[in-house]
């Protein structure tokens, strides 16, 4: 429910490409500073271009390897994607090529029909995606299920990673991922001692890579773990004789034939061409552009999908005509150009010149590259479909069934079956969802309670009705409405109860959501906070009794308020977690101050935030006190173990701890306190403070007005610091590197009740506006 990494409010969408997503102006247009910086991006978009093209040429040759197609095919691809769909796309930075997704579809292709038709069905899903593109219909992607994507994409990585080990084993792929399988055992029994020793080379260094400690690790990022494992698997099987990569003599290529099927047959696959490559294509745009808008720097144009979707079409019509594989967008390639700095889609067309040049001039070199590291690449490929976190996020909607469905029919039946398998099973569980509504009625001290759990649907008014009826008149009665939808009809039949109700002297009171058709205003659906005042809710007691004061009893008297009004609401909420486990998505670092109520701020829930809170939300920097390892303790098992998104340090107005450091009220002593032996990791704070101050430059501000005061100006500050530390821990440090953490900076002015975020690459602290955020997959 917390949505502390969303970004603020966005204006109206730009009007020159309506198919965009809101966002501002600056990200759909280049700014100033972008043309200005002309020397500088051509510089960062040719480094991010090298980081990709080395990349792209292993992945590119393990793809064309595991379809079964001429490898040069893989190569020809990726020159298509990088020239073609760069030039033409909408999304900027997504680097296309050969499609992963497609893997299992095009090996089956290739095996039915041939390399030539391939290559048709090739160019008519091309003909089909820019069909499409002109008629705007990328953004019906986004009405998918993403249960059902993530099953497509596990099931292919499934299939994928089954075949390839059977090469990686010294063996050959069977048509089919039972097939594969079922022949495993015997495969394992029998390895290639050569071929299992290249590939065990190769996952042991794509998965070892990235977690080089020290200076190594640092130089060694530079270069891409695959292209470090193709490396090394190369120069272990030096001097020996394994199967390696043969590239034909470049020549012509062959016009791509129809193949001899019948007419469905053809239009199913180019139908699973096209909406695979499509629906990958994308979501990897999205990826690409979130990852884009959380980085600092100048703003990047954000994807125009339907623009994207055609330079998909054209690419694979360029690839199919000069014999490559089906191409789509990759977010492992997006991704890995928006982390080496890409600013403008000159990266990507610069990829796929690097990549032209490569299959021309360095031939000889690729085919000293065995075919077992080819196939353990494209098998770890294969195993980082299946994501875990994606299952946690299914599971956690429900959608877990619809994930399997798919899962099991792409590996079953095929991909265009498998998706029809999820459609149908997510058809089948909105309709159960959607009939499935419980009303139970209890009688209480005071009067009856009707609880109504599920949607209020015209199937649930007899149901409804006759539950109604079972309460006597003149009785007292509170209706709580748990689900998130009432339709007109059971509208009509509750308002047409309460009325006679109502006439024969009974009192009726409407919980839960009012009676009219449930609407979201953004991506939370939760109530809003209760007002408070004085430590009263505004409601006056109908009594006029007064609460006692004894903070006791108030305490007690709070606890007795949740078990009988709010216990019954979020009891079967708190069961689902306390059988689940927590999974929080974000761990929120403040102070321990009374006036903060985190849950009020972000609007979240049970199960949303892992709490870290201290005298003046400080994070220490590792190996800065022993005493201090409760706060890294908490930051390692948030990071490491339930595996957090983000990251939020939340300061505050008014901050004691910060008036503290700044009247130095917590002096050295022989032996001071634990106050102000914890107030010392606040001073390199103060000391950044008064280092701006007199540097000027570098300032902290807030967008929307000046800084009050020294007090103020420090609480922004030590965001900011604390920010710096949390980088510092070895943990947080390689999440952030993988891009599988975002940090962010807050800071909540108590008596404006006004929340800021900050925005790292200026310094300033932007207001947060009570506009609806618009909701984001």
């Amino acid at each position: 429910m917390s949505q502390m990494e969303k970004s603020p409010p966005q204006p109206p969408r730009n009007r020159q490409h309506p198919e965009a997503p809101p966002g501002p102006r600056a990200a759909a247009e280049p700014t100033s500073r972008t043309k200005r910086a002309g020397p500088a991006v051509w510089r960062r978009d040719l480094s991010a271009s090298v980081v990709v093209f080395l990349l792209a040429v292993p992945l590119s040759l393990g793809v064309a390897l595991a379809t079964g197609a001429p490898l040069q095919a893989g190569l020809v691809a990726a020159v298509a994607g990088g020239l073609v769909a760069g030039l033409l796309g909408g999304a900027p930075l997504q680097v296309t090529g050969a499609a992963t997704g497609l893997l299992a579809v095009t090996a089956d292709l290739v095996q039915r029909y041939g390399w030539r038709a391939t290559c048709a069905v090739t160019v008519l899903a091309g003909l089909a995606q820019l069909a499409l593109g002109a008629l705007r219909a990328a953004r019906a992607a986004s009405a998918v299920s993403p249960a059902i994507v993530h099953g497509l994409l596990a099931g292919i990585g499934v299939t994928i990673a089954v075949g390839q080990l059977h090469v990686v084993l010294g063996g050959a792929p069977d048509g089919s991922a039972v097939d594969n399988a079922a022949a495993l055992p015997g495969q394992l029994a029998h390895p290639h001692a050569l071929a299992l020793l290249i590939g065990a080379v190769t996952v042991a260094v794509l998965l070892g890579w990235g977690r080089l400690p020290g200076r190594a690790g640092r130089w060694a990022r530079v270069l891409p773990a695959p292209l470090a494992a193709v490396l090394a698997a190369t120069a272990v099987s030096a001097g020996t004789s394994v199967a390696r990569v043969e590239l034909p003599s470049w020549r012509t290529p062959e016009l791509p034939a129809l193949p001899d099927a019948s007419v469905p047959a053809l239009a199913a696959a180019v139908l699973t061409v096209t909406l695979v490559a499509g629906m990958e294509s994308m979501l990897s745009a999205l990826a690409v552009d979130r990852l884009a808008a959380e980085r600092p720097g100048p703003p990047v144009r954000r994807a125009r999908l339907n623009r994207e979707l055609a330079g998909q079409g054209a690419a694979n019509v360029v690839s199919g005509l000069l014999g490559g594989l089906p191409v789509s967008g990759g977010a492992m390639r997006g991704s890995a150009n928006v982390r080496a700095g890409a600013v403008t889609r000159r990266a990507t067309v610069l990829h796929g010149v690097w990549v032209l040049l490569c299959a021309g001039l360095l031939a000889a070199a690729l085919e000293a590259i065995p075919l077992a590291a080819l196939a353990a690449l494209v098998m770890v490929v294969g195993v980082r479909m299946v994501s875990f976190a994606h299952i946690r996020h299914v599971r956690r909607h429900r959608e877990f069934p619809v994930y399997a469905a798919t899962l099991g029919g792409v590996v079953l039946l095929g991909v265009l079956q498998g998706v029809a398998t999820g459609i149908a099973v997510a058809v089948f569980l909105a309709l159960r969802r959607l009939t499935r509504t419980r009303v139970a009625v209890t009688e209480e001290p005071d009067g009856y309670r009707v609880r109504v759990s599920g949607q209020l649907t015209f199937l649930a008014v007899p149901r409804l009705t006759r539950a109604l009826a079972r309460v006597p008149a003149r009785a007292e009665v509170v209706v709580e409405l748990c689900g998130s939808f009432m339709d007109h009809a059971a509208y009509e039949a509750l308002q047409s109860w309460s009325t006679a109700h109502r006439a024969h002297g009974g009192r009726v009171t409407l919980g839960g959501r009012p009676g009219r058709p449930a609407k979201a205003a953004g991506p939370h659906s939760c109530r809003p906070w209760t007002p408070w005042r004085q430590h009263h809710c505004t409601r006056p007691d109908p009594d006029g009794a007064a609460e006692p004061a004894d903070s006791g009893s108030q305490l007690l008297g709070g606890v007795s308020a949740f078990q009988r009004h709010t216990a019954p609401l979020v009891r079967e909420e708190l069961a689902r977690l306390a059988r689940d486990g927590q999974r929080p998505t974000q761990l929120f670092l403040t102070c321990a101050d009374s006036r903060l109520v985190t849950s009020m701020i972000t609007s979240s829930g049970p199960g949303d935030l892992f709490t870290v809170r201290n005298v003046g939300n400080l994070m220490p920097p590792p190996g800065s006190d022993a005493s201090c390892d409760s706060v890294g303790a908490a930051v390692e098992y948030a990071v490491e173990v339930l595996r957090v998104g983000s990251i939020t340090v939340c300061g505050h107005s008014g901050c004691g701890a910060m008036g503290a450091l700044l009247s130095g009220t917590a002096p050295e002593e022989a032996e001071p306190t634990p106050l102000a032996r914890w107030l010392r990791h606040g001073r390199p704070s103060l000391a950044r403070m008064q280092r701006i101050g007199r540097l000027g430059r570098g300032e902290v501000a807030l967008g929307e007005r000046p800084v009050s005061d020294d007090q103020e100006r420090l609480a922004l500050v030590n965001v900011m610091q604390q920010l710096d530390h949390l980088r510092a821990h070895p943990c947080v440090a390689r999440r952030v590197a993988e891009g599988s953490l975002a940090l962010h900076g807050m800071y909540f002015h108590v008596g404006e009740a006004q929340a800021y975020v900050l925005d790292e690459a200026t310094g300033r602290f932007g207001a947060v506006r009570g506009e609806a955020v618009p909701v984001t997959a």
